[in-house]
């Protein structure tokens, strides 16, 4: 376990930032760099802990990036725009902020010269709408042109070749992370098994958006972070991209509202509504590599993951 060092999480107020701000809190000193659009850290304990110094600001302005990172031994880049109703909002805001911001993090590191570890958060987008047990070198698949939803995808790959020509050109020791649909406590934004436990909870009707045959692979948080921390960890990791999923928990949308309704015993009717946008239809990880490179193996089940899901939410949501 890294300690003693000064890490800095960009985006380290979301979901899984502030998951990563509790993992390493107690043993080092950690910077969190984010505009607080979404504040998934007030809600633990750490929020306040001495160990912790806060920066509020915008990825896309370098000097306030420079500033954040001018100390740092390592660097987690979880700043970004997502979420299908977020991007589809705001796509050329998408990608200014997933391509500019992250263009500032690689160069600010390569400017400290003294950045052990930078991991980058891509996203399992890149494989395009029908993605099977996909590797790291499979190739990545971007959809029509015009059609929001890809936009997310687009600004993630061009962070991704950014990230690994900073290793071959500049010396950057850089990694990239590619997450298969991560949720668990302190979701925040959007998140189809964060929206089925919060409705199955109050008993309200559970909607899914379109048929309800796509395919994904579930990762509890805990696994998403035990894969980032293996990353600072291990040298093998450097230059490299990597799946971060867990290909045993797989369930189609629908068969997953019938999952978060049986484990939590609710009374949830399911409805169905017209998709909005494009979708993913087959999403699975093949997560080999992370196996063999970082010992890296998924540990949470999709039932248990629900059920600890519903804990944090059912004392956010006040019900029994």
């Amino acid at each position: 376990m890294i300690q003693n060092s000064n890490i800095c999480i960009t985006g380290g107020a979301g979901f899984i930032g502030a998951v990563l701000v509790g993992a390493l809190i107690e043993r080092n000193r950690i910077t969190v760099f984010d505009n607080f659009s979404r504040n998934a850290l007030q809600g633990y304990s750490y929020a306040n802990h001495p160990n912790l110094t806060v920066i509020k600001g915008d990825v896309c302005e370098f000097s306030e990036v420079e500033k954040a990172v001018c100390n740092a031994d390592y660097i987690i880049h979880c700043a970004g725009i997502a979420g299908i109703d977020t991007v589809g909002l705001k796509p050329t805001r998408t990608l200014q902020v997933n391509m500019v911001g992250s263009f500032n993090v690689l160069e600010a590191a390569a400017r400290a010269g003294r950045v052990k570890r930078v991991v980058c958060f891509s996203t399992s987008e890149v494989f395009g709408g029908m993605a099977f047990s996909s590797s790291e070198t499979d190739r990545s698949v971007i959809g029509a042109v015009g059609e929001a939803r890809w936009t997310y995808a687009v600004s993630k790959l061009a962070e991704e070749h950014m990230a690994i020509a900073y290793y071959k050109e500049r010396g950057l020791p850089s990694t990239v992370l590619r997450p298969f649909n991560i949720y668990g406590p302190g979701q925040v934004g959007e998140g189809a098994l964060k929206k089925f436990v919060q409705q199955a909870l109050r008993n309200a009707p559970i909607t899914i958006y379109g048929d309800g045959t796509q395919i994904r692979a579930w990762c509890y948080v805990d696994d998403m972070v035990d894969g980032v921390l293996r990353c600072l960890e291990n040298d093998r990791a450097v230059g490299e991209s990597f799946n971060i999923g867990n290909a045993r928990s797989v369930e189609t949308i629908y068969g997953l509202a019938n999952t978060v309704i049986r484990v939590l015993k609710s009374h949830s009717e399911i409805r169905f509504a017209p998709a909005a946008s494009a979708d993913i239809e087959l999403r699975i990880p093949c997560v080999r590599k992370a196996r063999e490179v970082l010992d890296f193996e998924a540990k949470v089940g999709l039932e248990d993951g629900i059920l600890r899901t519903a804990e944090y939410y059912r004392d956010i949501l006040k019900v029994d």
